[in-house]
């Protein structure tokens, strides 16, 4: 079933897609050697318990490609190059506040329920998402099957040796952040096999950010299992549902101490575990700040 459209890679690997525009054409992705990547990789996730005939599926499936062009933005990406101010401007804060009026509702339940500001919620999904304007527009399980293949050395030699021109990066740092990224990825990538698995979705219509995050909240699948909440009392967990996206993260938030009455110092140290950066903290404040006003 298809999922109805209407999250710095850290613990909770969330990406703000408006500032992070993906150039790179999804169709550009590589199907032909799409079997060969990951013949390890589909190994590996039926040696970890996975049926046989899930994976075969999903990896037999036309749309299942070994994305070089997507995923060799992970050896791009600077936190430093973002630019977070746009989401202070007079025009994003009008349509955060439209934002608050079409889902009154909502965002008033699920802040007498978890008892995280309906404010800090709107900031968030304004910088993840543009209020779900902007979810992304690259498979989720292309990314994270590319990037976990990346732990087969052929594999890897071949991805090195297509890297597209503007990625600028040595030998020596591409292979420490391939081994590195290449475990994550895995981890995320059985994650998000079990979600999709778990909500009965088709994994082949589900996209997102360059980094595998999904949804309006833009959530890792890792921290879809832990935290995403069925907000609107449906039955299913779909990040693209601003229901569901506005409950997961409140659910997010309080479980890193996210309580009423937090200073000003307590709600940035609780909202730096959805995105490890200072700047981002900063701004979702400032944003909620103006919401208030």
């Amino acid at each position: 079933m298809r999922l109805v459209l209407s999250l710095t890679i850290n613990t909770c690997i969330i990406v703000s897609l408006l500032a992070f525009p993906v150039s790179a054409d999804p169709s550009k992705a590589s199907a032909e050697s799409g079997p060969a990547s990951f013949k390890a990789l589909r190994q590996a996730l039926i040696n970890d318990d996975f049926s046989a005939e899930l994976i075969d599926r999903i990896f037999g499936d036309a749309a299942m490609a070994f994305d070089i062009d997507g995923v060799s933005a992970y050896f791009k990406h600077r936190e430093s190059t973002l630019n977070y101010d746009q989401f202070l401007s007079e025009q994003s804060i009008r349509s955060a506040r439209n934002y608050m009026n079409a889902h009154e509702d909502k965002l008033s339940k699920i802040e007498n329920a978890y008892g995280v500001d309906k404010t800090v919620i709107t900031a968030i999904i304004l910088v993840e998402t543009r209020l779900g304007a902007y979810v992304g527009n690259r498979s989720v399980i292309n990314t994270l099957a590319t990037m976990a293949a990346l732990t087969d050395p052929e594999v890897r030699e071949r991805f090195w040796n297509n890297l597209p021109d503007d990625v600028d990066i040595t030998r020596k740092k591409f292979e420490k952040k391939a081994d590195r990224k290449s475990k994550w990825a895995y981890r995320e990538l059985k994650a998000f096999i079990r979600y999709v698995d778990n909500e009965d979705f088709d994994s082949h219509d589900i996209t997102g950010s360059y980094a595998g995050a999904l949804g309006i909240a833009q959530f890792m699948p890792s921290n879809v299992l832990l935290f995403a909440k069925d907000g609107n009392g449906d039955g299913r967990i779909d990040l693209f549902d601003h229901g569901d996206a506005i409950a997961s993260i409140a659910n997010y938030l309080k479980h890193y101490g996210w309580e009423p009455g937090l200073s000003r110092e307590e709600a940035g140290d609780v909202i730096y575990h959805y995105n490890h950066s200072k700047y981002y903290v900063n701004t979702v404040l400032k944003i909620a700040d103006k919401l208030k006003g």
